[in-house]
This record gives C-alpha cells, sequence and structure tokens, in this order.
C-alpha cells in the first residue's frame, strides 16, 4: 500500500489535502492525473446507466437540504457509527475498527456486544490505555445557514445523494411522466464525519458517489435487484478492467443492514488491506418516498394509467464509492517486472480508464526536424485522442518508464525512419511501445488513432 500512495503523490493522482499547512484528515486532492482517472470512471458509469439507457433520468440536487429531509430519512436519529474513547489521552475510535485489529469479527454485533466484547477481552486504545463505554456517534456535518444562528438555522451537508433524488421524485414525475420501472441517477459530493479516517482514500470524510433510485412495482423488486447486481459487476469488469478474480457479492446480514434496507448486498474487492466493500445495492422498498410523504404532506405515490392502480412504488439502489472504485482500479493495476536487474513499476489500467491513452515524443529533443514532425504528429493525434500527452523530457528509457508509471498504454516514438526519403517504406511511420510487454512495432501514423482507440 505504501508503495501505491507513494506513487500517487509522486505522479500526480492524489495529494494530502491541505497539506502545506500539515494536512487535514479524512481529506485527499486529486491531481492532474487524478482528476482524469476520475473522469474515466464517471463517464463510464453515466454512459452505461444513463446515456445507454432510455429508462433513466439524471439530476444534480443541492448539498444543502431543508433539515427535515434528514429527520424523515431517519438519518437525523440513525446514521451512528461505533464510537469509544482512550479514558486518558481522550482519542477516539471505531470500536469496530478496534475489534478487527484484535481479531475479533465485528459484524452483527450492536454497540452494547462490541461494549461487552471490548471489555471481555480487555482490548485497550492503540496508546494501551482503558476505554470508556461504546457510544453511537452521528456521522452528519451540522452547519448554520443564514445569519440568525439559532436552531432554526440548524442544517447538514448531506451524507448521501440519494434524499435528493427521492425529494425529486414528484418533479421528474410530473415532469416527464415516465412508466415504471423508471430510475433517477446522480453524481455528486457527499460528507460523513468519520471517526477515524484510514486506508488512504478508502475512508474519508468527503466523498463522491454515483447512485441511482430505481423505481419498480413491488412484486417485481427481486428481478430488478438480480438485475442490477449483474450491471454492477459488468460495469467493474467489463468498463473498468477490474480483475474479476478480486471481486466478491457479499449478502448483508439484517443485523448490519442500513435501517432503510430490505435486502442488501455488497460487492467487495481484494485490496492491499484486505477484502472491503466496494459497491453497494439495497433494496429500499417504499420506506423512503412512505417517509417524505408523510413527514411532508405530499402525495408521493404513483398512478398506473394502464391497471388504474395507485400506489407507492419501491425503489432499488445500486451505490458506487468513486473514491473507492479509483483506489480498487490502482490497486489492481500497480504491478512491477525485473528485467536486466532493473525493477520497472507500471500501471496496467485498461485502456478505458487510463487517464493518458498515448505519449508522442521525439527520438531526440534536440534536433529541430524530429520535433518539428512530432508535434505535427501530436497536434493532428489530439484531435482524435484528446487524452494523449507530449513528452521530450529526458532520455527515450527515462520517458518509457515514466509513461509506463502512469498508466500509458501506448508510446509513440518519432524517428529518423519517420522522416525518411520519398520512396522509402519506413517513411511516415513511427516506433509504437506497448506498456505491459515492451513490444515494439512499425506503424504508419495514419493507422496510429485506430490503434489506441482499439476500433
Amino acid at each position: 500500500m505504501e508503495k501505491i500512495v507513494s506513487l500517487a503523490k509522486r505522479r500526480g493522482f492524489v495529494y494530502q489535502g491541505s497539506e502545506i499547512y500539515g494536512g487535514l484528515a479524512g481529506t485527499w486532492d486529486y491531481g492532474p492525473l487524478g482528476v482524469a482517472l476520475k473522469k474515466n470512471i464517471e463517464n463510464l458509469w453515466w454512459k452505461r446507466f444513463v446515456l445507454d439507457r432510455e429508462d433513466m433520468y439524471g439530476i444534480d440536487a443541492a448539498l444543502l437540504m431543508n433539515p427535515n429531509v434528514w429527520k424523515a430519512s431517519g438519518h437525523v436519529d440513525g446514521f451512528a457509527d461505533p464510537l469509544v474513547e482512550d479514558v486518558k489521552t481522550h482519542r477516539r475510535y471505531r470500536a469496530d475498527h478496534l475489534l478487527e485489529e484484535a481479531g475479533v469479527d465485528p459484524k452483527g454485533m450492536t454497540a452494547a456486544q462490541m461494549d461487552q466484547t471490548l471489555k471481555e477481552k480487555g482490548i485497550r486504545s492503540p496508546d494501551g490505555n482503558t476505554l470508556g463505554d461504546v457510544k453511537q456517534f452521528n456521522m452528519m456535518f451540522k452547519t448554520s445557514i443564514g445569519a440568525s444562528g439559532d436552531e432554526s438555522s440548524i442544517s447538514y451537508l448531506r451524507p448521501e445523494t440519494a434524499q435528493g433524488m427521492f425529494v425529486n421524485f414528484k418533479n421528474v414525475m410530473d415532469t416527464f411522466h415516465p412508466k415504471l420501472p423508471f430510475g433517477m441517477a446522480q453524481i455528486g459530493k457527499a460528507f460523513r464525519n468519520e471517526i477515524a479516517p484510514r486506508d488512504f482514500i478508502f475512508r474519508v470524510r468527503e466523498l463522491e458517489q454515483m447512485e441511482i433510485e430505481y423505481f419498480v412495482r413491488p412484486e417485481d423488486w427481486r428481478k430488478h435487484f438480480d438485475y442490477f447486481l449483474n450491471e454492477q459487476k459488468d460495469y467493474l469488469t467489463k468498463d473498468l478492467g477490474l480483475p474479476e478474480q478480486y471481486i466478491h457479492s457479499v449478502e448483508v446480514p439484517a443485523v448490519d443492514r442500513a435501517h432503510y434496507s430490505k435486502h442488501s448486498v455488497d460487492t467487495e474487492f481484494d485490496f492491499p488491506f484486505g477484502q472491503k466493500e466496494l459497491l453497494g445495492l439495497a433494496y429500499r422498498t417504499d420506506f423512503d418516498l412512505g417517509a417524505h410523504a408523510k413527514a411532508s404532506g405530499v402525495d408521493l405515490s404513483y398512478y398506473d394509467e394502464e391497471t388504474k392502480e395507485r400506489f407507492t412504488p419501491h425503489c432499488i439502489e445500486p451505490t458506487f464509492g468513486v473514491g473507492r472504485l479509483f483506489l480498487a482500479i490502482l490497486s489492481g493495476a500497480y504491478a512491477e517486472d525485473e528485467k536486466n536487474g532493473e525493477v520497472r513499476t507500471f500501471l496496467k489500467f485498461s485502456s478505458n480508464v487510463a487517464p493518458v491513452k498515448a505519449a508522442v515524443f521525439p527520438l531526440l529533443k534536440n534536433k529541430p526536424e524530429l520535433v518539428a514532425k512530432a508535434r505535427e504528429v501530436y497536434v493532428d493525434l489530439k484531435v482524435q485522442i484528446p487524452q494523449l500527452m507530449w513528452d521530450d523530457n529526458g532520455n527515450i528509457g527515462k520517458r518509457y518508464r515514466r509513461q509506463d508509471e502512469i498508466g500509458t498504454p501506448y508510446c509513440i516514438t518519432i524517428d529518423f525512419d519517420t522522416l525518411g526519403e520519398s520512396g522509402d517504406e519506413k517513411k511516415d511511420t513511427v516506433t509504437v511501445r506497448e506498456r505491459d510487454t515492451g513490444e515494439q512495432t512499425r506503424l504508419p501514423i495514419s493507422e496510429l488513432a485506430k490503434k489506441v482507440n482499439g476500433s
């Protein structure tokens, strides 16, 4: 994991948030290559789940919502993690994390059971001190709206994107008149006041989610649930290129399910620090629409014109964390090999997600004729391959290693054979080097875009 974190900073994928001031726990900034990778993750998701379908409606809801939304949804009372405090230093920890580190599986335990187990086993804090009682800690970030500063000004940064879709259910119904089944999709920020952020960008306080709320007839929930479980797996393996052997479906026991869920399946991934949750899929029944209809007094039912029935739709929720997908791709792609005693580090990104699809460079940067031709090739290709990089820094070997470390699938070198003489069969051809094998082939410039784009 240390190697991945080091590479991520060194090559401009992820930086520590507020680093020049000593950082801020649980916050990370995405650098130029990180932004490119993240956008690829999001664009592939949007294409599969929104653009390629006729039954999905995209929205972008506000981060701040009326606080009654969070009361109705159950987050004010129930969005909590088990907290325990070191009685001497007053440092706070996740009780379930301390149990895991002591070799105890906390799944299915209530806060009271965790408290009892910690005491029975004599588990102490990382500093070796006695722990207090386990309490439930609400993870929502409180904020104030307006200048009054009293109780009426309290609001929250949203802990999930889902509620923005539920409260817009009626708006989408009134505007587009969709027929069941249909869904709403959103990509956006969420905020969770994690007790103990850890494992790089896996557990953070500011995160980005890609979520779908898919509304169905109550009797059809299982069919749609199983469909989205397969779609999630196809997105991971076919779109993002994650190794299938690292992916596991785990049914969530009732005691560990969220308060709104009647059935949940987590998709877990083999991260360097263990098998952990990557995606979620929940059957939320009619909990949310029913709760908001009751709290707001607004009718959130659905009227079927064909059967003349009125009922509250049930909901299937596939949810994706962008940061965790990012980390899964980064860790799944990390590779090393050795040739002639030299260790090479490279990222075996799928071409779908690679932040740079190809790099173009002249063999020698002190030869104006090579540089001019290389720039000509680069400018022409850039129109067809937007994620193209120019690189003329250092010798050719160092450029290859640099591009390998950022996962660039192809390196395109313009050499003296490219310039050639009229009638020379190598004229207007270039050397194309493949990242994973290191193999080099000659290819006409006219075929480069087809090669890189895989078409």
